[in-house]
């Protein structure tokens, strides 16, 4: 692995952190599994993408991605809580919908911004090369972002979400309003993807409709890697470690699929993050978010 691939790693790291950060507040804060994830991550770009073409201010359009993905998680919580859709399927439906959403918003399968003005054009010109500088800007972008959630869980409201993913009889029982909680946790989570897609989209100079498959899994291969390495004591410590974990997970597969004794390409990318997810599914004592959800189903 060559210098500007291992930067791209850190930079894809970065970004993917996010969604990393967003599967631990969905299925570890509120014990909420959302695959509406798949879905969010083209959405974000896809809007950040279509209003930086249309003349926007590419900080307008990043903030607009992040809102717009809090929308779609609330309306996963909303198919929950309002008709009783397992929170599973709900998600699954979301997701969909979302697939033709997004190619409403971009008109075509991808939309193209690699000569428009994103929020690194201010920067670029500075003798700062490419792959420096978009690793720099992820990197203050993504671990402010990872401070402020970790304040927000530390809070008296973020302790009222933590309870309700705990135990929601317990939590009604003290007066919570679950409901609520839950609204707030979901549309915090899918922000957080959304701002994902919107950073990816103008770092890469592109919004793809499929660059949403198998997000949510390598979000849990990248949580479950953080952590495995990182200690999780605390609330500031478990949301570094998802950071972390995702940045140590791109730099694995990146040195994986630049190893020629190996023979993998970068289509079989999906291969090895899924056999990842099912190797810590199945080691006794590793810990996975979706374990609780097998056990339910037996």
């Amino acid at each position: 692995m060559n210098l500007i691939s291992f930067m791209g790693a850190i930079e894809l790291g970065l970004i993917y952190g996010l969604i990393a950060l967003a599967v631990f507040l969905s299925f570890r804060i509120l014990d909420f599994p959302d695959l509406t994830i798949d879905g969010s991550f083209p959405l974000g770009a896809a809007v950040c993408a279509t209003m930086i073409v249309s003349g926007y201010n590419p900080l307008l359009a990043t903030v607009i991605a992040f809102l717009a993905g809090g929308m779609s998680g609330v309306v996963t919580a909303f198919l929950n809580l309002r008709f009783k859709i397992l929170n599973l399927l709900a998600s699954i439906l979301t997701m969909i919908a979302l697939y033709s959403i997004n190619l409403r918003i971009m008109g075509r399968p991808n939309v193209a911004i690699i000569t428009e003005e994103t929020i690194l054009t201010p920067f670029e010109g500075q003798g700062l090369p490419g792959y420096y500088l978009k690793p720099i800007i992820a990197a203050v972008i993504v671990f402010v972002v990872a401070l402020i959630v970790a304040r927000f869980l530390n809070s008296d409201y973020g302790l009222a979400m933590r309870s309700t993913g705990a135990n929601q009889k317990m939590a009604r029982a003290q007066g919570i309003d679950t409901n609520k909680t839950t609204y707030i946790g979901m549309a915090l989570s899918n922000a957080l993807v959304g701002l994902a897609g919107a950073l990816f989209a103008q770092m890469n100079g592109f919004a793809d409709i499929t660059i949403g498959t198998g997000t949510i899994v390598i979000g849990l291969a990248a949580l479950i890697a953080g952590e495995a390495i990182f200690s999780t004591r605390g609330m500031l410590m478990a949301v570094l470690a998802c950071i972390f974990g995702s940045i140590v997970y791109r730099i694995a597969i990146g040195l994986a699929l630049n190893a020629d004794s190996i023979g993998l390409e970068p289509s079989d990318l999906n291969l090895v993050t899924a056999l990842l997810v099912t190797i810590a599914l199945v080691l006794p004592g590793a810990k996975n978010p979706l374990k609780k959800l097998m056990k339910r189903g037996n």
